[in-house]
Protein backbone atom coordinates (compact mmCIF):
# COMPACT_ATOMS: atom_id res chain seq x y z
CA UNK A 1 0.00 0.00 0.00
CA UNK A 2 1.56 3.88 -1.05
CA UNK A 3 0.11 7.04 1.01
CA UNK A 4 0.02 9.86 -1.15
CA UNK A 5 -0.69 13.42 0.82
CA UNK A 6 -0.56 16.91 -1.08
CA UNK A 7 0.04 19.78 0.77
CA UNK A 8 0.66 23.35 0.59
CA UNK A 9 -2.51 25.02 -1.33
CA UNK A 10 -4.27 27.96 -0.68
CA UNK A 11 -5.29 30.88 -2.27
CA UNK A 12 -3.56 33.53 -4.10
CA UNK A 13 -4.00 36.30 -6.86
CA UNK A 14 -3.89 36.21 -10.27
CA UNK A 15 -0.21 36.07 -11.27
CA UNK A 16 0.95 34.67 -7.95
CA UNK A 17 2.58 31.51 -7.48
CA UNK A 18 1.84 28.61 -4.84
CA UNK A 19 4.41 25.33 -4.45
CA UNK A 20 1.95 22.15 -3.91
CA UNK A 21 3.79 18.83 -2.24
CA UNK A 22 3.14 15.43 -2.42
CA UNK A 23 4.50 13.09 0.02
CA UNK A 24 4.39 9.66 -0.37
CA UNK A 25 4.57 6.71 2.34
CA UNK A 26 4.50 3.11 2.17
CA UNK A 27 5.56 0.71 -0.33
CA UNK A 28 6.70 3.66 -2.42
CA UNK A 29 9.14 1.49 -4.39
CA UNK A 30 6.23 0.04 -6.99
CA UNK A 31 5.41 3.78 -7.57
CA UNK A 32 6.93 4.04 -11.22
CA UNK A 33 5.40 7.39 -11.94
CA UNK A 34 3.02 10.25 -10.58
CA UNK A 35 1.00 12.56 -12.18
CA UNK A 36 -0.36 15.29 -10.81
CA UNK A 37 -4.44 16.11 -11.51
CA UNK A 38 -6.88 18.73 -11.10
CA UNK A 39 -10.64 19.19 -11.34
CA UNK A 40 -12.64 22.25 -11.36
CA UNK A 41 -16.35 22.85 -10.64
CA UNK A 42 -18.07 21.52 -13.30
CA UNK A 43 -15.67 20.51 -15.56
CA UNK A 44 -13.67 17.29 -15.63
CA UNK A 45 -10.37 15.86 -14.25
CA UNK A 46 -7.26 16.94 -16.32
CA UNK A 47 -3.88 15.61 -15.78
CA UNK A 48 -1.38 18.55 -15.79
CA UNK A 49 2.23 17.07 -14.96
CA UNK A 50 3.70 13.73 -14.94
CA UNK A 51 7.36 13.34 -13.57
CA UNK A 52 8.94 9.52 -13.37
CA UNK A 53 10.68 8.18 -10.30
CA UNK A 54 13.84 6.41 -12.46
CA UNK A 55 13.90 8.87 -15.23
CA UNK A 56 15.05 12.22 -15.79
CA UNK A 57 12.22 13.17 -17.98
CA UNK A 58 8.50 15.57 -16.93
CA UNK A 59 5.23 16.22 -19.58
CA UNK A 60 2.90 18.58 -19.35
CA UNK A 61 -0.49 19.52 -20.46
CA UNK A 62 -0.84 22.36 -23.10
CA UNK A 63 -2.59 24.19 -20.21
CA UNK A 64 -0.21 24.28 -17.98
CA UNK A 65 3.10 24.53 -20.05
CA UNK A 66 6.16 27.17 -19.64
CA UNK A 67 3.96 27.88 -16.09
CA UNK A 68 3.98 24.95 -14.07
CA UNK A 69 7.08 22.89 -13.27
CA UNK A 70 6.87 19.55 -11.63
CA UNK A 71 10.09 18.39 -9.00
CA UNK A 72 11.24 15.32 -7.59
CA UNK A 73 12.95 14.32 -4.47
CA UNK A 74 13.53 10.75 -4.09
CA UNK A 75 15.34 10.58 -0.65
CA UNK A 76 12.09 12.53 0.25
CA UNK A 77 9.20 10.36 -1.37
CA UNK A 78 8.05 13.57 -2.25
CA UNK A 79 7.00 15.17 -5.82
CA UNK A 80 6.26 19.28 -5.78
CA UNK A 81 4.37 21.22 -8.05
CA UNK A 82 5.45 24.85 -8.56
CA UNK A 83 2.69 26.35 -9.94
CA UNK A 84 3.14 30.15 -11.47
CA UNK A 85 1.80 32.92 -13.48
CA UNK A 86 -1.53 31.28 -11.89
CA UNK A 87 -4.25 32.49 -13.79
CA UNK A 88 -8.20 32.49 -12.39
CA UNK A 89 -8.84 29.56 -14.61
CA UNK A 90 -6.29 27.60 -12.21
CA UNK A 91 -8.54 27.16 -9.78
CA UNK A 92 -9.39 23.39 -8.83
CA UNK A 93 -8.72 20.94 -6.44
CA UNK A 94 -5.39 19.07 -6.95
CA UNK A 95 -4.58 15.79 -6.83
CA UNK A 96 -1.57 13.55 -6.57
CA UNK A 97 -1.86 10.35 -8.04
CA UNK A 98 -0.16 7.17 -9.26
CA UNK A 99 -2.47 6.34 -12.19
CA UNK A 100 -2.09 2.93 -13.66
CA UNK A 101 -2.00 4.31 -16.65
CA UNK A 102 -2.40 8.18 -17.80
CA UNK A 103 -1.09 10.16 -21.22
CA UNK A 104 0.73 13.28 -20.43
CA UNK A 105 2.28 15.68 -23.38
CA UNK A 106 2.21 12.40 -25.13
CA UNK A 107 4.23 10.51 -22.74
CA UNK A 108 2.41 7.28 -20.51
CA UNK A 109 2.62 6.89 -17.04
CA UNK A 110 1.96 3.28 -16.07
CA UNK A 111 1.65 1.83 -12.53
CA UNK A 112 0.87 -1.37 -11.25
CA UNK A 113 -1.71 0.05 -8.76
CA UNK A 114 -3.25 3.23 -8.80
CA UNK A 115 -3.11 5.30 -5.50
CA UNK A 116 -4.62 9.09 -4.98
CA UNK A 117 -3.82 11.70 -2.58
CA UNK A 118 -7.17 13.65 -0.79
CA UNK A 119 -6.66 16.53 -2.74
CA UNK A 120 -6.06 20.24 -1.77
CA UNK A 121 -7.45 23.57 -3.10
CA UNK A 122 -5.88 26.20 -5.35
CA UNK A 123 -8.01 29.51 -5.45
CA UNK A 124 -7.08 32.15 -7.79
CA UNK A 125 -8.68 35.34 -7.75
CA UNK A 126 -8.99 38.11 -10.32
Amino acid sequence: QVQLRESGGGSVQAGGSLRLSCAASGDTDNINCIVWFRQAPGKEREGVALIYRNIEETYYADSVKGRFTISKDNAKNTVDLHLNTLEPEDTAMYYCAAPTYKMIGGARCSNMNEYWGQGILVTVSK
